[in-house]
């Protein structure tokens, strides 16, 4: 279903190239990789998209579609993860990446008071930036990695519950024939 999904709302490759507002990207931009949903393409599309969700900063859109095209990733997929940082959720994750890093740092939290205005920005970031940053990018890191193994492991067993589906059926089915023949046999003997 995800997979229909994604095959409706995928941009065409074809109409792709004609949009010249891309060709700055060049030719790498029409990789089947980058438009095909696959173990792969999805797995990397993973392990972009959620890297992406964990940077303290702007445009994590466009660093995921660069990123996604650098490792031929689903770019539409790579793209909606990073949406799981949104304005709701953006305090508490980097919040918690915040503390991480303090953790990491072997820093004690300081107690700082937050402002929304440009004064905190300027002074309050040089007290929080570098735990803020540690944090985040090592819970990119173990996310991106979990995503990537993760969508490998769930691809896998899905195919294994396939496979073991389709051969119930094909005992079943077999099963069903022996009957038949055996009936049609004592209707034959009558």
């Amino acid at each position: 279903m995800l997979k229909e999904f994604f095959k409706r709302y995928s941009p065409n490759p074809e109409r792709l190239r004609k949009n010249k507002a891309l060709n700055f990207l060049g030719e790498r931009i029409y990789h089947p990789s980058l438009w095909h949903l696959n173990r792969h393409s999805v797995a990397k599309a993973f392990a972009v998209g959620l890297f992406c969700t964990w940077l303290p900063m702007p445009f994590q859109t466009v660093i995921a579609a660069a990123l996604a095209i650098f490792f031929s990733a689903h770019i539409p997929l790579s793209i909606v993860l990073v949406f799981i940082t949104n304005p709701i959720t953006i305090p508490p994750m980097f919040y918690f990446a915040y503390r991480l890093g303090n953790r990491l740092l072997l820093r004690e939290e300081s107690d700082y008071s937050f402002e929304l205005s440009w004064e905190w920005v300027a002074t309050g970031m040089e007290q929080v930036w570098q735990p803020l940053l540690l944090g985040s990018l090592t819970l990119a890191a173990i996310s991106s990695i979990l995503g990537y193994i993760s969508i490998h492991l769930v691809w896998r067993y899905n195919i294994h519950c396939r496979w073991k589906e389709r051969r119930t059926k094909h005992k079943a089915s077999r099963l069903l024939r022996k009957q038949q023949k055996k009936a049609l046999k004592r209707a034959k003997k009558k």
